[in-house]
């Protein structure tokens, strides 16, 4: 029974997780971006927490808030050394947007959910020190002090393996059940991707992306925290000289973009007196290059060449594997949750179904989670009920 569900506790959502990397406010900027690299190459997600007296949480942090701070922060384009060098603290939202809340390991899901509608981003649980390995930081036993994520994906994976128990709302379509939000991120594909730097900040806080809309309603692309974490931190060149659509091109061949692609950052740098910047890109460049030629002397000709993304048909050369994920208004609950979590987003384009497939909306994870709430209030009123029931025949 459903009822059963509220009996669980986010220790049991916990299981397996891995102890999340952090650091200290005091940190420097750039020592957070290596951070972020080491854990990108492990297979982790790539979010590091930030920590303060008594290794309290007090955030969490990603490229997307490196490339945002970058791109924002004056005179940091002109000094990115400098930047770089500022405490992390400085990336921290000043209206406390993206909430980190720490909950306790025997606190039930019901809370947990109730935490991340009120707004928390992500929940840190503490870990039990002395208990299973790391998966991080190069193995030993949990200390003291570590703790794992809770996120809206494992909140949405938790209620999709017990969907059965919500069989009245999940083959309801996500129209009828009000989750098409139309209030969503958008920039048009010509307009400067300096401009979409406040909407991506936004979409980190919110676990969604920024749409990249034609003129005549059409989904171009998409620009999201979870593609700029695959990049590094110059990548605040291409946000502050292209427009969105060329961004999109640059983030998804990151590391061998088009070569017009490239030339137009470094053409926009110059224009910009952007000396020190151009210098970082041309020093990335160049140790690329020198990566890839030492990789394709070490091993076949295939091997070498597989360091290379390959591009495909289609507009500034998009990979059908990061096409946005998309679904139409009469899309089951089940069916979007499924895709999304396949995908590992935390969101969904919501097309029309006309001839023109225009962009309708979004449908995103916390909004899904309001529905699974709203279930649940329902078998806390049953509960209530049956029990003041009980109560009078004894």
């Amino acid at each position: 029974m459903a009822v059963s569900l509220l009996a669980n506790e986010v220790s049991d959502l916990c299981i397996g997780k891995p102890a999340v990397r952090s650091l200290p406010l005091s940190a420097a900027a750039g020592e957070l971006a290596a951070a972020l690299r080491r854990v990108a190459r492990s297979g982790a997600a790539a979010c590091v927490a930030l920590t303060g007296p008594a290794r309290a949480v007090v955030g969490r942090v990603g490229l997307a808030d490196v490339l945002c701070f970058l791109c924002t922060e004056p005179g940091a384009l002109a000094r990115p050394a400098a930047a770089l060098a500022k405490p992390v603290s400085a990336l921290l939202p000043k209206d406390g947007a993206g909430e980190v809340r720490r909950v306790d390991p025997r606190s039930s899901i019901l809370e947990a959910l109730d935490a991340i509608l009120s707004g928390a981003q992500v929940l840190a649980v503490p870990l039990r020190a002395g208990g299973r390995k790391k998966q991080l930081g190069g193995g030993g036993a949990t200390a003291a002090g570590d703790f794992c994520w809770l996120t809206q994906e494992d909140l949405v994976r938790y209620f999709l393996n017990s969907i059965g128990l919500f069989y009245h709302v999940a083959a309801r379509s996500v129209s009828s059940l009000g989750l098409v939000r139309t209030d969503f991120l958008s920039v048009r594909p010509g307009e400067a991707a300096l401009s979409a730097v406040p909407l991506i900040r936004r979409a980190v806080a919110t676990e969604t992306a920024v749409a990249v809309v034609t003129e005549d309603g059409h989904l171009f692309g998409e620009i999201s925290p979870a593609l700029l974490a695959a990049c590094d931190e110059t990548a605040a060149a291409a946000i502050a000289t292209l427009s969105a659509a060329d961004l999109m091109a640059y983030v998804d061949y990151f590391g061998s973009p088009p070569e017009h692609i490239l030339r137009a950052v470094k053409a926009g740098l110059k224009d910009k007196g952007l000396d020190a910047m151009l210098d970082l890109i041309e020093d990335e460049t160049l140790s690329s290059f020198s990566s890839l030629s030492s990789a394709s002397s070490s091993s076949d000709e295939e091997t070498g060449r597989a360091q290379l993304r390959r591009p495909s048909s289609g507009s500034y050369g998009r990979r059908s594997a990061e096409e946005p994920v998309v679904c139409s208004p009469t899309s089951s609950l089940v069916a979007v949750m499924v895709q999304a979590l396949a995908h590992r987003v935390s969101y969904v384009w919501v097309l029309d179904e006309g001839d023109d497939c225009r962009l309708a909306g979004i449908v995103t994870f916390a909004d899904v989670l309001r529905v699974f709430r709203e279930q649940l209030q329902a078998v806390e009123r049953g509960c209530e009920t049956a029990q003041r029931d009980v109560r009078k025949w004894l």
